[in-house]
């Protein structure tokens, strides 16, 4: 019996969606590379006196300032403020300069998401293609607005009344560093795969709907008896 349409694209779904997710965690490096670009050509260009430098490559620290993890997605992110760092098992302390380490893969699931339902809709190679470009540059645009996000927010909040100091220098309202950081890690990434898919292939969607809503065969009418 050949499976109904809405079936079918949940069977490829499930398919397709681990397998791109597999897929863009293993080139996530090159993947992050262009949303990086972009971040780094708004944080440098327009709060210079904050931010020096972002590169891929970044560490995590634990609390006490060890490194628990390297990797080549994290982005490394220098800035001109000067923090004071306490003494620890590894060091009598100082003064240093404050460099944050990114995670973009929070505000890029977006990326595996929608190719997932790209692969499994059924489209011509042409119009596949189209798509797929059209959602990564949307989705670079959003990851890259995420981590402006996450870079002003480690300053304001996470790198005590230094950063904050320095956030005020120059007219930021930490209110709207909030916003604009929960907005770009919370809202984005969830939303636009799925309205972008949704946008894109209404016509899908709408056979989808009417093959749901069709009685099936000899269910229709009344009963004789």
């Amino acid at each position: 019996m050949t499976p109904s349409p809405i079936r079918e694209f949940a069977l490829k779904a499930l398919l397709w969606l681990p397998l791109s997710f597999v897929v863009w965690f293993w080139f996530a490096p090159v993947l992050v590379w262009p949303a990086m670009l972009l971040a780094k050509q708004v944080l440098l260009g327009m709060w210079g006196d904050l931010f020096t430098s972002m590169a891929l490559g970044g560490e995590i620290l634990d609390g006490s300032g060890r490194v628990v993890a390297r990797a080549g997605y994290l982005v490394r992110l220098g800035t001109a403020v000067t923090v004071t760092v306490p003494p620890g098992p590894d060091g009598p302390g100082g003064v240093g300069v404050l460099e944050p380490t990114l995670n973009p893969m929070v505000y890029a699931y977006s990326l595996p998401l929608f190719s997932g339902l790209a692969m499994a809709t059924p489209l011509s190679s042409r119009r596949r293609l189209v798509q797929m470009a059209l959602a990564f540059a949307l989705i670079w645009l959003c990851q890259a607005f995420g981590m402006v996000g996450e870079a002003l927010k480690a300053l304001a909040f996470d790198a005590g009344a230094e950063g904050a100091a320095a956030i005020a220098s120059v007219g930021l309202p930490p209110d709207a560093i909030a916003f604009v950081y929960q907005f770009g890690y919370l809202i984005l990434p969830a939303v636009v795969p799925a309205a972008l898919w949704i946008g894109l292939n209404r016509d899908f969607i709408e056979r989808l709907v009417r093959a749901g809503g069709e009685p099936a065969g000899g269910a229709g009418g009344q009963s004789d008896a």
